[in-house]
């Protein structure tokens, strides 16, 4: 199977992994005000598809843009970059 070009690519927080192999990640980027020429965070959710249910709330992430699964979920993880600390 040939590995689709131009894919987006995009490193998140996992914000909820309750839904059984899908995790909600959000993405945060800087936008430029056009008018004030201040920046300011922007956030965005995706559904990202988790197969083998390994990541867990405050996870960073990496996903990559796939082929739609449901209705919402366009995205799968990569990779988990850094495991969220333990708290106990």
């Amino acid at each position: 199977m040939e590995k689709q070009k131009n894919q987006k690519v995009k490193v998140g927080t996992v914000v909820s992994d309750k839904m059984d192999k899908t995790v909600t990640v959000t993405v945060e980027s800087l936008v430029l005000h056009s008018r004030i020429k201040k920046y300011h965070k922007r956030r965005t959710k995706f559904k990202a598809h988790d197969q083998s249910n390994r990541c867990s709330i405050g996870d960073l992430v990496e996903v990559v843009e796939s082929r739609p699964l449901s209705k919402t979920k366009r995205w799968s993880v990569r990779k988990i970059i850094k495991k969220a600390e333990e708290i106990s």
